[in-house]
């Protein structure tokens, strides 16, 4: 390791000479600063080195590099930069995880703990618990349970520690000791995670005790658990012995540590501060599926998609989060504009695992967000007869392949759907409301329409589109004064809507406010309608809106008796 040190401390000083001959402008800082609001960080990392061949001393600047290089999952390109820093005598968290990470999995153990015994920190919670892991990496045994006896006994930090003194002695083959702290036998209860239960089973499974391993997935994971505790109990039950390998060796349990405080960060932290630590923990340890998992998501969070598609590609197709993983990925295509290529990876999967709902189910949504109505109603059909006895949130199902018949014409198919979503969700809003405006747009039992959608607002009152819905009934119900108050509330909640504005224009024109229904017009052709909406608006607008009525054969414009 002193040897490799020099070489990579050269080639970065190399590659910072190389960078600076070919940049030619100061202005690499602020487009960096661009990449990096962006969460760009491959164009993040390539402007920041250029900038970094201006200035070859800025510690700013070689934490962005690392920090860029890290996030985009090329932590050995991280290395040297944080190598250099410390050759600079320079204190840098994010320099010292990336040498902690680099030490580990290169095994040298004792450089850690002489960097732990010294300046460099990580964070009190990750160097306690990297020593403990170290130490015994070192094969210091003792003096590693020590280590986590004392960050165990910190506030708040009881449970985290003694569930990582409980992995790391399974490590070793304690697996007696192991059970002792997982089932709380030793310091009472620990928090139940995924990670600490998926560990317990497999520990309660070497110590010859499946049927309190089955139990223990059961009573945490309920009847219908997660793809990887199915595959567990499946083995179980077939008489198997599960593997210990929620982790292996310390640069493993190092990478534990990493994954754990990625997960307490993730939803309460920036998505890349915890990306950071998801980054180094799938790093140290390539077979803890749930960090690679847990980097696509935030990934995904800061729409960073291809990276994003990066990490679901990691799973190997025999990991029972496989399937998880597609889904993941064929939505990262979707969102990163590849749709083609999304539609393929689902259509594909639901070939592959045709009792799968979900599957189903997704394949059904992408279709149907695409606007690929015909093709959708078939996977929804048969995520429909994959369910067993219905429950309330089937609602979803029926309410999208309604959709899909209303979209194609086919209003029987599509009323009957919806009412079933009805019946099994009687108050749910969106149902409402969708049901409500397309009786009103087929002038179809308009009281009960106008009933259906009075509930779906009483329920999302702050809802601008079925807020427009109760105006639209009112207006097709010749109640104009109503509509106009419902609409105008509709057009604040989402003024930039062009059928919303558009509708607050006929209702203005309805109560002889015609200048502002033109106005109305004027804003809702502004804000992109589709083509044959925006051809419709344009005739209002040169001829009103009793003449356009008047063209398409529609009733005329006429105030109700009961107003």
């Amino acid at each position: 390791m002193r040897l490799i040190r020099p070489i990579l401390a050269a080639a970065f000083l190399a590659h910072l000479a190389g960078a600076a001959s070919a940049l030619g402008s100061s202005g690499a800082y602020l487009a960096a600063r661009h990449a990096s609001y962006l969460n760009d960080f491959s164009q993040a990392a390539e402007y920041y080195t250029r900038a970094l061949a201006l200035d070859p001393s800025n510690p700013a600047l070689m934490e962005a590099v690392i920090t860029s290089d890290v996030n985009m999952g090329s932590l050995d390109r991280a290395v040297p930069v944080a190598d250099h820093m410390a050759d600079l005598g320079m204190n840098s968290q994010v320099a010292f995880m990336v040498q902690m990470a680099d030490r580990a999995a290169t095994g040298n153990y004792d450089a850690i703990l002489t960097a732990l015994d010294t300046s460099e920190s990580v964070g009190a919670l990750v160097d306690g618990l990297a020593k403990a892991w170290a130490y015994l990496g070192a094969g210091k045994v003792t003096e590693a349970l020590a280590a986590f006896d004392a960050v165990a006994s910190e506030e708040g930090l009881q449970s985290f520690a003694l569930y990582q003194k409980a992995i790391a002695l399974a490590s070793v083959g304690d697996f007696e000791g192991a059970d002792d702290i997982l089932s709380g036998r030793a310091k009472g209860p620990l928090q139940a995670t995924r990670r600490s239960v998926m560990a317990h089973a497999e520990v309660l499974s070497q110590l010859e005790r499946p049927d309190a391993a089955l139990a223990l997935i059961s009573d945490t994971m309920g009847s219908n658990p997660p793809p990887t505790f199915a595959a567990m109990v499946e083995r179980l039950k077939a008489g198997e012995t599960l593997q210990f390998d929620v982790v292996d060796g310390a640069a493993g349990g190092i990478g534990e540590v990493f994954h754990g405080v990625a997960s307490a960060l993730a939803g309460e932290a920036a998505p890349g501060y915890a990306l950071l630590y998801a980054r180094i923990a799938a790093y140290l340890n390539p077979d803890n599926i749930d960090a690679q998992l847990l980097c696509a998501s935030l990934l995904e969070d800061m729409a960073q998609y291809d990276l994003a598609i990066s990490a679901y590609d990691v799973v190997p197709r025999e990991n029972p989060e496989f399937v998880s993983a597609e889904l993941g990925r064929a939505d990262a295509l979707k969102e990163a504009g590849k749709t083609d290529a999304a539609v393929e990876a689902l259509t594909q999967l639901a070939k592959t695992y045709p009792d799968l709902q979900i599957v189903q189910r997704q394949l059904g949504d992408t279709l149907r967000g695409l606007e690929r109505y015909s093709e959708a109603t078939g996977p929804y059909d048969r995520a429909i007869a994959l369910v067993g006895t219905e429950q309330p949130a089937d609602w979803t199902l029926y309410f999208s392949r309604g959709v899909t018949y209303e979209r194609t014409d086919q209003w029987e198919k599509a009323e009957a759907d919806f009412r079933h979503a009805l019946r099994l969700s009687p108050a749910q809003p969106q149902v409402l409301n969708y049901l409500g405006y397309s009786m009103v747009e087929r002038h179809e039992d308009l009281d009960e329409a106008l009933d259906m959608i009075r509930r779906a607002v009483a329920a999302q009152p702050d809802d601008g589109y079925i807020t427009d819905s109760l105006g639209w009934v009112y207006y097709r119900l010749g109640r104009y004064d109503k509509a106009v108050g419902q609409m105008e509330r509709a057009a604040e909640l989402m003024p930039t809507d062009p059928i919303i504005n558009d509708h607050l224009g006929d209702v203005y024109w309805a109560v002889g406010r015609r200048m502002e229904a033109q106005f109305q017009w004027h804003r809702a052709l502004s804000f992109g309608p589709e083509p044959d909406e925006a051809d419709r608006i344009r005739r209002k607008l040169e001829v009103g809106l009793d003449k356009v009525l008047e063209q398409e054969g529609a009733k005329p414009l006429a105030v109700a008796k009961d107003g």
